[in-house]
């Protein structure tokens, strides 16, 4: 199956591999097929979490099943088994405690929570989740001083990072329709008192290292678990359990979708902003700039939302405006983001991002952004386009591998430290700029450059009458 940073095509159907016809062999209600797991039911997954005295599970196995896994069973339900088995063979219920077998399993039960809590620590905003945990420790305290300690350590870890405010939603500015009632001072103030992106800002290649910092601040946020959340869908074959798509977690995800569209909605005010042909191209031209910079980088989500502002169209209209404007670059950037060939460009450009930060010798030449509505896109339709359960009521665990390898990839895109210096004022004015909603754009549009229809006029005319209050 392809990975995201991939041409092909997305649309594969899950659980038809091309060797079905190879041997398969079932290990207490877990299938594999050539060495690799491709299904078993649920209870057999959990089980296969859970470490023995001689048996660890793999880290990929512990990411891919904790992830997929809340499609079918709630976390702290799911936790509450971990737990409950782990007491079952430690035997802590046992009136004489075996002290030597709990010392050496200790430390793995240790492993695997501490993994669970640094790559979905979201889960834990959950007190029941906490409450399995307090009690495996209370267990376990007498018998283990050593991890006893480490477990309570690795709680008040939890606790702090818990508590510390969620950055995620912080800066984000909606479009407001009452912003659009700014135009008309936009465009009766002096040029020399306006404070527009070219007053920030005027070096492209800064401007692009200040949206990177913005994108990698962002992602940081977006925890593995929110792109299955948005996805989830009540389990058909159990119709006792209520559907739980109202507790689903994606507001980071959300607010980076909410920040791409704001950027669009950026680079489209600042260009209609202007009363000025040569000051509106001037600003075209700044854009095509920073949009190719971000193209070097590696921040191909501010590459696109350029390109989306530049081409809606309030902009796109602006004819005058355009012929003065040298196009031949921002033609070429389009091609890159053509959605002709599902995204062949971008793919192509994307593997060539992933390939040179999988070699990187600095964080400058690690930093890989993508298109994230089309990451999104991609991973909605391995979703859709595979069942969760095969036939004989398995999970089918091959479709959350490869969920698993595009979700990880993302993961290690958004570690990346940005290794450019931070400039304060021009992150705020990205935050807090105020953009028009579409209909000041196209008010700022032709107050720019006459309509050239009569379905223009009429707009304008009605588009003059709700915002402006004139006739």
């Amino acid at each position: 199956m392809p990975q995201t940073s991939s041409s092909s095509n997305m649309f594969t159907p899950c659980g038809f591999s091309p060797h079905v016809h190879s041997s398969q062999d079932n290990q207490g209600g877990l299938t594999f097929q050539d060495g690799n797991l491709i299904s078993a039911s649920l209870d057999a997954l959990i089980q296969h979490l859970i470490p023995t005295a001689d048996y660890y599970p793999e880290k990929a196995y512990i990411f891919t099943f904790l992830l997929s896994a809340r499609l079918f069973i709630q976390p702290h339900e799911l936790v509450s088994q971990v737990c409950h088995r782990c007491i079952e063979q430690l035997r802590l219920d046992d009136p004489t405690l075996d002290e030597a077998h709990i010392r050496k399993f200790g430390p793995k039960i240790l492993q695997l929570l501490t993994e669970w809590i640094e790559t979905f620590p979201s889960d834990f905003l959950d007190e029941r989740m906490v409450g399995h945990l307090t009690d495996m420790v209370h267990r376990m305290a007498p018998c283990d001083k050593v991890c006893w300690e480490r477990l309570n350590q690795l709680l008040q870890t939890l606790n702090q990072k818990l508590a510390s405010p969620n950055q995620g939603e912080e800066g984000t500015v909606k479009v407001n329709g009452a912003i659009s009632d700014q135009m008309v001072v936009f465009k009766s103030k002096p040029q020399s008192i306006q404070r527009d992106i070219l007053s920030v800002c005027s070096d492209p290649y800064t401007l692009a290292q200040q949206l990177t910092h913005v994108e990698l601040e962002r992602l940081s946020h977006i925890g593995p678990e929110e792109f299955v959340q948005a996805f989830v869908h009540k389990d058909l074959l159990d119709s006792t359990k209520p559907c739980f798509t109202d507790q689903k977690k994606t507001s980071n995800l959300e607010a980076y979708v909410k920040w791409f569209n704001r950027l669009c909605y950026l680079v489209a005010t600042e260009i209609c902003m202007p009363a000025k042909k040569k000051l509106r191209a001037q600003v075209i031209e700044f854009f095509i700039d920073v949009a190719r910079e971000c193209f070097n980088i590696g921040n191909f989500n501010s590459l696109m939302a350029i390109i989306s502002g530049m081409n809606m169209s309030p902009v796109s209209r602006l004819k005058k405006t355009w012929s003065k404007v040298k196009t031949a670059k921002f033609f070429i950037l389009e091609h890159q983001m053509d959605p002709t060939g599902n995204f062949y460009n971008y793919r192509t450009a994307l593997r060539g991002a992933v390939h040179r930060s999988l070699t990187a010798h600095s964080n400058r030449e690690k930093i890989v952004i993508p298109f994230f509505s089309l990451l999104i896109k991609d991973i909605y339709f391995l979703n859709e386009g595979c069942a969760n359960r095969l036939p004989n009521g398995f999970v089918n665990f091959e479709k959350f591998l490869e969920l698993a390898k595009q979700v990880g990839e993302f993961m290690t895109w958004k570690q990346v430290e940005c290794p450019f210096e931070q400039d304060q004022d021009i992150i705020h004015y990205l935050h807090t700029a105020p953009i028009f909603t579409e209909d000041g754009l196209y008010l700022a549009s032709y107050e720019s450059e006459s309509p050239e229809n009569q379905t223009e006029k009429d707009r304008w005319k009605s588009l003059r009458s709700t915002i402006l209050g004139k006739t």
